[in-house]
């Protein structure tokens, strides 16, 4: 019968892509890596990986195992959980992973009233644009743009929130102002590297103007934003951090002043949303639950800026 040490050393390949990098994920040394799987194909009567001098590959036997063996990875955490909860505070560490703007401006920024509420949870913040593994336990809780489409998770909305035009008030002191829309055809961009986009609602600039001229791209939020303040281009940036930096102006808000002439083009804002996502496996730990409702409450209370 397999044990547990045995699907954890199993799981840690299935992560890490490689027996090297599960021996020091787990603590033990490449040898008994490879023991112990051949002990559980033994067990099995079945493959597990191919092996070759480039590494491991999973056999379908492999993936068949795997949902199996991080169920019961999950209740074994559950468990020690919720006996260790009884005589202790919520401890250990949750990894969340966010985009970067939602990171930097609205939850480093609260993450010590965390720390005041549970001072032996740790908060890891992987903040970066593409989407992380949960389901590779790559984080506990992440927070996307969109719910992911399978899969076991439990998803709530966090909440929505305005993407916007900007431009550098040095810009506009040496390129004019645009005063329609056909006008912005003469100014240049700034937007994402678009392969590098976690998720497409993140390039919100082809929504508004499709074959804009770029001069810069990034995959980082906060690289655009500085280049924009810079003077190097318009962007289309996350109104709760432009609306900070009084180097920037926005071009046609959602509310503009009635006084506007009829050839101003309409709103340039876009709406998205942050969605909560977690694994059902493991919303009722402590330390996740608390996390969760860390976030909820941040985005509950900074809605009107959003």
């Amino acid at each position: 019968m397999l044990n547990s040490d045995e699907l954890r050393l199993f799981l840690a390949v299935m992560r890490e892509g490689n027996m090297l990098a599960a021996a020091r994920r787990v603590g033990v040394d490449h040898s008994t890596v490879a023991r112990r799987l051949t002990n559980m194909e033994a067990t099995l009567g079945a493959r597990l990986f191919d092996r070759s001098p480039r590494g491991v590959t999973p056999t379908p036997a492999a993936f068949a195992l795997v949902s199996h063996a991080e169920r019961i990875e999950s209740e074994l955490l559950a468990a020690m959980s919720s006996v260790a909860g009884r005589d202790r505070e919520v401890e250990g560490t949750v990894r969340l992973a966010t985009p970067e703007a939602f990171a930097s401006h609205l939850i480093a920024p609260r993450v010590a009233e965390l720390r005041e509420r549970h001072p032996r949870l740790t908060l890891e913040l992987a903040s970066e644009s593409k989407a992380a593994s949960l389901s590779r336990r790559e984080a506990e809780i992440a927070v996307m743009l969109k719910p992911p489409p399978k899969g076991r998770f439990v998803t709530r909305k966090l909440a929505d929130y305005r993407l916007g035009l900007y431009a550098s008030k040095a810009y506009l002191a040496r390129e004019g102002a645009p005063t329609g829309r056909g006008d912005l055809s003469r100014h240049v961009f700034v937007s994402y590297i678009e392969e590098l986009a976690g998720f497409a609602e993140m390039i919100a600039l082809d929504q508004l103007l499709p074959g804009a001229a770029i001069v810069f791209r990034a995959s980082s939020s906060a690289a655009q934003h500085a280049a924009v303040a810079a003077g190097m281009g318009l962007g289309v940036l996350h109104v709760f951090a432009a609306a900070e930096d009084e180097r920037l102006v926005q071009l046609f808000p959602e509310s503009m002043p009635e006084s506007m002439p009829e050839s101003m083009p309409e709103s340039m804002e876009v709406w998205r949303s942050y969605w909560l996502v977690m694994h059902a496996d493991l919303q009722r730990l402590p330390r996740v639950r608390a996390a969760a409702d860390f976030l909820e409450e941040v985005t509950r209370e900074m809605r009107e800026r959003l």
